[in-house]
């Protein structure tokens, strides 16, 4: 039998996912706008990315005989200052993520479920990618100040990021 807390702890991750992807597409919305359709496209990825790691812990839950209950998600952020700003606000954000997931492995440790914690071994990894990737992405940037042309190269580079799919990040 799925372990109550366990279930309850990951509905909770599922809706923080869901959260994020709303996040990132607001973010894509913002990249559009301001005509960065590069980084516009990777925010998509990124939005992708969330929705995947969200039906990631939903087919657990399944998997596990256990129940998924959906909760309502909270209004996205729609007020970037600049690339930078939205970046910053996006590492911040992972590193929140990185709070809960690791919140919820030490629950799963604390109550001895050794499946959950393997399956959470997973995240625990992708989040040390997560983080780097937009902590690297904060340097380009800030690296490219007000050069225009240099933010310019920037989206283009960031425009080629593949599908989550094409990455192997969502397969087992």
């Amino acid at each position: 039998m799925f372990n109550k807390k366990i279930q309850n702890a990951i509905n909770d991750q599922i809706q923080r996912e869901l959260e994020s992807a709303q996040i990132y597409l607001s973010m894509a919305a913002y990249f559009d706008s301001v005509n960065l359709p590069g980084f516009a496209q990777w925010m998509k990825m990124q939005f992708q990315e969330e929705q995947a790691h969200a039906f990631r812990f939903y087919d657990y839950v399944f998997d596990r005989g256990g129940q998924v209950i959906l909760q309502a998600l909270g209004q996205p952020p729609t007020g970037f200052q600049s690339p930078l700003d939205a970046f910053e606000q996006t590492l911040a954000h992972e590193q929140k993520i990185t709070g809960h997931i690791n919140d919820l492995y030490a629950l799963a440790v604390e109550e001895r479920d050794y499946s959950s914690q393997i399956h959470l071994q997973w995240f625990v990894e992708e989040q040390v990618e997560e983080e780097k990737t937009a902590g690297d992405i904060i340097a380009m940037l800030k690296r490219t100040g007000d050069n225009e042309q240099a933010l310019m190269m920037l989206d283009r580079e960031l425009g080629q990021r593949p599908a989550p799919a094409e990455e192997g990040a969502e397969t087992e």
